[in-house]
C-alpha cells in the first residue's frame, strides 16, 4: 500500500490537507486530518505531500496518437508516456489513421495495441463515412467513447458531406457523436480569393481568414440543427470562436444532450501570435483573434464550454514547413495541457478548483467514465502530485514526445508535475517515466 500523506487535494471544488491510501489499483481511503499509527505502520511506501497539489488524473477527450500507420510522428507508447509526464491519465484517440478507424475491426485492433504499450487508459472512436452506417451501430457504447464525425475535411480524407449520410447518422446511432466542425465549401472558397492574391504560397498569418469564423459558425450551427431534430446526444469539438458560443447552453454538463469543448491552444494562444510561432500553431479550426480567446476563456467560465482537451497532433518538424496550404495542421500539447491551464490560474483567469473540474471531473460525467476523474474511496488510483511553487521551462531536451518539439517551447510555467500515478502505480517520479504498461481500456456507465 502506498499513503500520499498530507497533500493538498483539490477535488470536487473543495481544497483540503489530506491524506490517500492507495491499495491495489484503487483509493483504499482518504484521511483528513491524522493518519491513524496502525496505517502509516501497513503502508510499504510513504509519500510525504506537505505543499503539493493532489488532484485527479487529466481526462483528455482528444487526442491523436497516430496509430497504426503515422507512427513516424507518433505512437501510443511514445505520446502516452508524453501524457502521463504531464499529469493526463487517460485518452480518446481520433480515428484519422492509417488504415482509418472505420470498422469494428481497425477499432480492435486499436484496443489491442493500446493493451500492450499504453502507460495512460484509453478508448477510441469510430470514424463514420458517408457510407458506414450500419458498422457504426455495431460499437459498444460501454467501451467505445464514441463517432467521430469530420464534417470538415482535417487530417485524412473523412469528410462526411451527404446531408442524407448526416441525417441517417444523427437519427439512428446511439450513443455520442463528436463533431469536427468547419463548412468546407467556404474554406474552398476563401482558398481561392487567397490564391489570387498570393498564388500557392499563402502566408500562414491568413490561415484563420481562410478557415473562417463563418465557416465554423455554419458548421457548428448545422450540428446542432441536426442534434435537436433527431434529439442527437452531440460533443462538438474544439471551438475556436466567440460567435459559436451563442449555440450553447450553460446548464450543468451531466444534464446536457449537447456539450462543447475548447482546447489549450485556443485558450492560450491568438492569430497575433503568427507571427512569432508561424505554421507551428496551425490547427484546424485555426487559432483566431485575441476577442476570440477571450470570449472562449469566458466560455468556459460561464459553462457554455464543457471540457477542456488539447487535440495533440504530433508532425515532424519538416511536416510543419511552409505557408497554409503546405504546413500540416496540429501540433503536440498533451505534456503540457495541465501546466498550461494552473499558469492561466496563476496569472488570475481561473481557479485551482476550476481546472480540475474542466480537465478531471467534467470529461468523467461527459462521458460516463466509471470510477474515475475524481478523489473518491473506491475509484481509480489515477492521482497527480503538482509542485505549485517549483517553476518549469519548456525545452527541447525535456520533451517526450516522438516528434521532439513543441509550440510552448521557451514558455516557463509555474507549475511542475511531480509524480503521476494510473491505476495505482508510480508512472512518472517527477524526471522519468516507468516501463511497466499500466493503461486500461475506459469503460463507460451507459
Amino acid at each position: 500500500m502506498t499513503l500520499i500523506h498530507q497533500a493538498t487535494i483539490i477535488n470536487e471544488g473543495k481544497t483540503t490537507e489530506g491524506s490517500v491510501l492507495i491499495e491495489g489499483e484503487k483509493i483504499g481511503k482518504i484521511f483528513y486530518g491524522k493518519v491513524p499509527e496502525d496505517v502509516l505502520a501497513t503502508c510499504s511506501d510513504v509519500i510525504e505531500a506537505q505543499g503539493l497539489y493532489l488532484i485527479p488524473g487529466v481526462i483528455d477527450d482528444q487526442v491523436h496518437f497516430r496509430e497504426p500507420g503515422l507512427t513516424h510522428k507518433g505512437d501510443i507508447e511514445t505520446e502516452s508516456r508524453a501524457a502521463v509526464a504531464g499529469g493526463v491519465t487517460s485518452f480518446m484517440d481520433m480515428p484519422n489513421t492509417k488504415p482509418q478507424t472505420i470498422t469494428i475491426a481497425a477499432l480492435e485492433d486499436k484496443f489491442e495495441r493500446a493493451a500492450q504499450k499504453s502507460m495512460a487508459n484509453y478508448s477510441f472512436y469510430l470514424g463514420a463515412t458517408n457510407d458506414n452506417i450500419e458498422e457504426l451501430k455495431k460499437a459498444d457504447p460501454k467501451n467505445v467513447c464514441g463517432v467521430k464525425v469530420f464534417m470538415g475535411a482535417s487530417t485524412g480524407n473523412m469528410l462526411v458531406d451527404n446531408l442524407k449520410s448526416l441525417q441517417r447518422i444523427f437519427a439512428e446511432v446511439d450513443m455520442l457523436i463528436a463533431t469536427h466542425c468547419e463548412k468546407e465549401e467556404i474554406i474552398r472558397q476563401n482558398v481561392e480569393v487567397f490564391k489570387k492574391r498570393f498564388g500557392e504560397d499563402i502566408p500562414i498569418k491568413y490561415h484563420p481568414l481562410i478557415r473562417s469564423e463563418e465557416a465554423c459558425y455554419r458548421s457548428t450551427a448545422q450540428a446542432v440543427e441536426l442534434a435537436h431534430n433527431y434529439g442527437t446526444r452531440l460533443h462538438v469539438l474544439h471551438l475556436s470562436t466567440g460567435r459559436e458560443l451563442s449555440l450553447f447552453d450553460n446548464y450543468p454538463v451531466e444534464d446536457k444532450k449537447i456539450t462543447a469543448e475548447v482546447c489549450v491552444h485556443h485558450l492560450w494562444f491568438s492569430d497575433e501570435d503568427y507571427e512569432r510561432l508561424g505554421s507551428r500553431i496551425k490547427w484546424n479550426p485555426a487559432i483566431k483573434t485575441k476577442n476570440d480567446r477571450e470570449a472562449l476563456r469566458a466560455g468556459l467560465k460561464s459553462g457554455k464550454l464543457d471540457i477542456v482537451a488539447t487535440d495533440h497532433a504530433p508532425h515532424l518538424p519538416a511536416e510543419k514547413e511552409g505557408g497554409c496550404l503546405q504546413a500540416a495542421s496540429g501540433g503536440p500539447l498533451i505534456q503540457h495541457s495541465l501546466q498550461l491551464m494552473l499558469e492561466l490560474v496563476n496569472r488570475g483567469v481561473y481557479t485551482n478548483e476550476f481546472v480540475v473540474e474542466k480537465m478531471c471531473h467534467a470529461p468523467a460525467k461527459l462521458f460516463s467514465i466509471h470510477h474515475r476523474g475524481y478523489i473518491r474511496e473506491g475509484y481509480y488510483a489515477d492521482l497527480v502530485l503538482v509542485n505549485p511553487k517549483k517553476s518549469y521551462t519548456v525545452t527541447s531536451s525535456n520533451i517526450l514526445y516522438k516528434c521532439g518539439w513543441s509550440p510552448l517551447e521557451g514558455e516557463t510555467f509555474s507549475h511542475s508535475i511531480e509524480k503521476t500515478f494510473v491505476n495505482g502505480h508510480l508512472v512518472f517520479d517527477g524526471k522519468t517515466v516507468g516501463s511497466e504498461i499500466t493503461g486500461k481500456p475506459l469503460e463507460f456507465n451507459r
